[in-house]
């Protein structure tokens, strides 16, 4: 007989067994990797298996996962009966079942491993997403039911993690609604158990520490929601706050109703890990919106390929302004008959492009656009090494920025500074008279 208290929330969790994965995701001092660690040993003692933890990297695992496990086993009264062996670390049960530690940074160390009943992967957020296909490879057992933990803070939704459990824009897989999980806090889908908690469900935590949760709220919003709500997000500073997604059919619309509408069409080349983006781009110059209505987003293909792809553009002869930095693709596109031409670049222009973007008042994306959503509705800044944000770099290659940067060429957004100068009356200043 083994007695320990704990948390409530986790009581179900302790003895959830009929899902192979089980994921677990919240805040700082929720206790999540504690009840895992009890969960696994009580396990251990239950049947004879071989658990496998992993974490990023191998020698974070001496305080942290072991430690935590062997703190549980003195804690548990378990320790004459247990091993707690160091080099290399190992937990050994007097029923055969053991608990072995590996680190992804040394993947030949898995390939010598064998009949893996159960893999937690700790900080799973901090592993590659090749490492976690890897791990599957490496679950099995010719009798024993397999099981994965997963667990984790919230990172940025552009984590594989929260890709493969939750939502992949890019891929259009939606798995589950992270909102739903906030509310419920538990939940059962496509076998597997997801489990969320935050602060307030660890009985243990001292207030004084939840108080200190709380101040990040005033001076770091991106922590207070990954530390104190353990919620999914985007972390960063977006570089487009007024982007915004509606309807194709709503959109087509709006353009239709545009006195004099500025039609302009934007294209950045790629080839392999990048893309060749094409959008079409309606202005509206009275009310400085911009909207987005059409994109051709593909890669691996040759310029022949894309031509005979966006030859709709060759027999209109619609303008196409495109990367200038590309003079011989942008020459083969002419002898095809397209009319393209290269947009402006000069030191400094992707912050100037990039400025020109920000002044529209509305940036509104038709609902088909899936790419250009993907890349432009979370857009953040990259920051350098100090935290400070790089106002002409970004945590993608967006390469529908790009091709909005290009399709814009000699437009300007008027900035509302310079428009209210501009709009100031002249006043005549007063004179002396002279005496």
């Amino acid at each position: 007989m083994v007695e320990k208290e704990v948390n409530p929330h986790f009581e179900d969790f302790l003895f959830e067994w009929s899902t192979k994965f089980q994921f677990l995701v919240g805040g700082y001092g929720s206790s999540k990797s504690y009840h895992v660690a009890l969960k696994i040993i009580l396990k251990m003692l239950e049947e004879k298996r071989t658990a496998l933890v992993v974490r990023e990297v191998y020698d974070t695992h001496r305080d942290s996962t072991f430690s935590l496990l062997e703190e549980l086993v003195i804690d548990l009264g378990l320790d004459d009966h247990v091993k707690c062996m160091t080099s290399p670390m190992q937990i050994r049960f007097p029923n055969g079942s053991k608990i072995i530690f590996k680190g992804m940074d040394r993947p030949a160390k898995l390939k010598s491993i064998n009949n893996i009943s159960i893999v937690w992967i700790e900080e799973c957020s901090e592993v590659k997403y090749a490492g976690f296909k890897e791990l599957l490879g490496r679950l099995r057992h010719p009798t024993l039911k397999l099981h994965m933990i997963l667990s984790t803070n919230p990172v940025g939704e552009d984590n594989w993690s929260f890709k493969h459990f939750f939502r992949d824009d890019m891929n259009k897989r939606l798995i589950l609604d992270d909102a739903e999980l906030y509310e419920k806090r538990t939940l059962v889908t496509n076998d597997t158990y997801y489990h969320h908690s935050t602060a307030e469900d660890n009985l243990f935590l001292p207030e004084s520490y939840i108080a200190q949760l709380d101040e990040l709220k005033e001076y770091d919003p991106d922590l207070y929601r990954i530390a104190r709500k353990g919620q999914f997000g985007v972390n960063g500073v977006k570089v487009l706050l007024q982007f915004a997604i509606k309807p194709h059919e709503e959109v087509m619309a709006a353009i239709e109703n545009i006195n004099k509408p500025l039609m302009r069409a934007g294209m950045d080349f790629g080839f392999v890990n990048s893309y060749n983006a094409l959008l079409r781009l309606a202005v509206d110059h009275e009310k400085k919106i911009l909207y987005i209505y059409w994109e051709f987003y593909k890669n691996g293909m040759t310029d022949d390929q894309t031509a005979e792809a966006i030859k709709e553009f060759a027999e209109s002869k619609e303008l196409i302004k495109a990367d200038s930095a590309e003079p011989k693709t942008i020459k083969y596109f002419r002898q095809l008959g397209f009319n393209m031409m290269g947009a402006k670049k000069y030191k400094g222009s992707r912050l100037q492009y990039t400025k020109k973007v920000k002044r529209f008042r509305k940036i509104i994306c038709s609902s088909q656009c899936t790419n250009t959503i993907y890349e432009l509705k979370d857009l953040t800044y990259a920051v350098d090494k100090n935290g400070n944000i790089i106002e002409d770099e970004f945590k993608i290659d967006p390469h529908t920025l790009s091709a909005i940067w290009y399709g814009l060429d000699n437009y300007e957004v008027a900035d509302l500074k310079e428009k209210r100068q501009r709009e100031r009356p002249n006043r005549k200043r007063p004179t002396r008279e002279r005496r």
